[in-house]
């Protein structure tokens, strides 16, 4: 009955169980991993190299995931009737359409690229031969987690849309 009851709240407060989390491990990544993706941090005593700089994207794209659910969850739920229409909620939903999320997708797709084309590049400065594990993951680490953020921005705001599409039966928050 507990797990019920839990579940429950959970299931209609989409703020707690994915927006809250979903910025702190994304904030939390991106600010790690900018420092990592630059040098080495000494935090206690403690060796912070690539291994966490790898940590920290995942959990920028592991926050960036649940932000999104916690959008889904709150046009769903308006839609359905479940949760009641959000004034706040409106606005942004407004703002942020498909052409919007579409074009961030792809700028931050883009610099995923970019990002990727220069380590290419400094590589074959290097006759495509052996180079620095470490300063080559400095590079491709970041390069990778932006063109998965891109693609993910890209296909959510195609879902987001979606799920805002009015029926008869389905009234979603006002979009523009």
């Amino acid at each position: 009955d507990g797990w019920r009851h839990l579940r429950f709240m959970l299931l209609f407060s989409p703020r707690w169980l994915f927006l809250a989390p979903g910025i702190f491990l994304s904030l939390l990544g991106i600010i790690l991993g900018g420092a990592l993706s630059v040098q080495n941090l000494v935090v206690g005593g403690i060796n912070l190299n690539v291994g966490t700089l790898m940590l920290a994207c995942m959990a920028v794209v592991v926050g960036f995931q649940l932000i999104a659910f916690a959008f889904f969850t709150k046009v769903f739920a308006i839609a359905e009737g479940l949760l009641p229409d959000d004034p706040k909620f409106s606005r942004v939903f407004k703002f942020f359409n498909l052409e919007k999320g579409i074009l961030l997708g792809l700028a931050v797709l883009l610099v995923g690229i970019i990002l990727s084309v220069r380590a290419v590049w400094i590589w074959k400065q290097a006759g495509f031969g052996e180079l620095s594990p470490e300063e080559n993951l400095r590079r491709l680490i970041p390069a990778a987690t932006l063109i998965v953020l891109g693609v993910q921005t890209v296909f959510s705001s195609f879902f987001m849309s979606a799920l805002g599409l009015k029926t008869r039966t389905r009234k979603p928050p006002e979009a523009a």
